[in-house]
């Protein structure tokens, strides 16, 4: 009786041991990664996450021939942008991207985004307005080193709310929202104006229910903007790629010389498409911009510009085309057989600005009636965030001259060495 009752008092503490609840284990850590994506810490539940990126490029800016005017060749910064992206609870993404290119300090993005789901989003803060194709797509992106002239024409970075989302994994997105209002080409931080500008745009890529793989990036859109402005003087002013202005309106002069202000309407609209199957990739859009404008205490005139652009690249060697950027399949390492990869880019543009500009908004001897633009780019891809560029573009002009004659056309040589991570 005595053994058996030993027996059970002795095993009394490993019961016990056995029969309490284990304890919890310890949270895991946050996971950090250093990639392609840049350098990332993240939560192991994914609900908070930081990225740390940037984008560097270095140009070197030369005209040839007799177009260069006041403008020098020159060696610059073109971006220089340290990047913070993260998320909050995993509903709220946020961005912080300042520029220090052109040895000047400016915020280009700020904002905040929330996502309650995929097709609905809200974002708050200083951003690209949802307009223009190209002016959306990435800079580190873009197959030229700058922009089309269809960009003059554009609302840029804006302050203002926005409601955005897309269905169907990408068949439909649209973006609407309500902004300070920026001019042609410009960049809005603030506003002295009660009046807004709404902004609307929708992008489909209608095929892509099939599954038929080159259809996939077929893409078309449509997008429009609407605002009224009471006779502010900041009208934009339309520069070509070497960032020389063709056109600006009459400045108000010494003297009580009133210039052209911006009173009345101002509406946009812009179709654009976009397709990339493989190593090809084609790109087109047309803006047309119209804008009440007057002198003094003239009765304001409407006056409408239009511009388009067509843009076609291949990939010849090493990976494949898209509208966010080539993929690079392999590194340049020539000692194992890899050359990373190799893009052409051929590109026509045209901007028309309204005959009824001129003489009185204008001043014809100038500013240009119309330009023209034909660009050839090569972009060599060491790696996923390396690329070497070579753009050169030839601009030419009706009318922005003394005496009704042409202004000399500008011939630029552009190269860049970019490092985006």
């Amino acid at each position: 009786m005595r053994a058996p009752l030993l027996l059970a008092l002795l095993a009394l503490p490993a019961f016990a041991q056995s029969s309490a609840p284990s304890a919890a284990p310890p949270p895991a850590p946050p996971a950090v990664k250093l990639g392609e994506k840049g350098f990332v810490l993240e939560s192991a539940d994914g609900d908070f996450r930081l990225r740390f990126s940037g984008l560097i490029q270095a140009d070197g800016r030369f005209f040839v021939g007799g177009g260069e005017g006041a403008v020098a060749n020159t060696l610059l910064l073109r971006r220089v942008r340290p990047i913070v992206d993260g998320t909050v609870f995993g509903l709220y993404d946020f961005r912080f991207m300042p520029d220090f290119g052109g040895g000047r300090a400016q915020i280009q993005d700020a904002y905040v985004d929330a996502h309650p789901s995929k097709a609905l989003r809200v974002r708050a803060g200083r951003y690209k307005a949802p307009f223009g194709l190209e002016f959306l797509q990435s800079d580190a992106f873009l197959p030229f080193s700058e922009r089309a002239l269809p960009t003059n024409l554009v609302p840029g970075r804006d302050v203002g709310l926005q409601l955005h989302g897309e269905a169907q994994a990408g068949v439909l997105s649209y973006a609407v929202g309500v902004f300070n209002g920026a001019p042609d080409g410009g960049n809005l931080e603030g506003d002295d104006e009660d009046g807004k500008d709404a902004v609307a745009r929708v992008f489909a890529h209608p095929l892509r229910p099939l599954g038929v793989p080159a259809l996939q990036n077929l893409g078309v859109g449509l997008a429009a903007s609407y605002g009224r402005t009471g006779g502010a003087a900041n009208l934009p002013q339309y520069r070509t790629a070497g960032q020389q202005v063709f056109f600006r309106y009459r400045a108000a002069a010494a003297g009580g010389v009133p210039g052209a202000v911006a009173q009345g309407e101002r509406v946009r609209l812009s179709p654009q498409a976009y397709w990339y199957v493989g190593p090809l990739g084609l790109l087109s859009e047309y803006v047309r911009s119209s804008q009440e404008v007057a002198v003094g205490d003239g009765a304001a005139v409407r006056l409408t510009h239009s511009a388009w652009n067509a843009t076609g690249s291949l990939v010849v060697y090493g990976g494949s085309a898209g509208y966010e950027g080539v993929k690079v399949r392999a590194p340049f390492r020539p000692s194992l057989g890899e050359w990373g990869a190799l893009e052409v880019a051929l590109r026509y543009s045209a901007l028309d600005v309204d005959a009824d500009a001129f003489p009185l908004f204008a001043d014809p001897a100038a500013s240009a009636r119309a330009a023209r633009a034909a660009a050839l780019a090569l972009n060599g891809y060491l790696n996923a965030f390396t690329r070497v560029s070579l753009h050169l573009e030839r601009t030419t002009f009706d009318g922005g001259a003394a005496a009704g004659a042409d202004r000399p056309a500008e011939q630029l040589v552009l190269g860049r060495l970019q490092l985006n991570f």
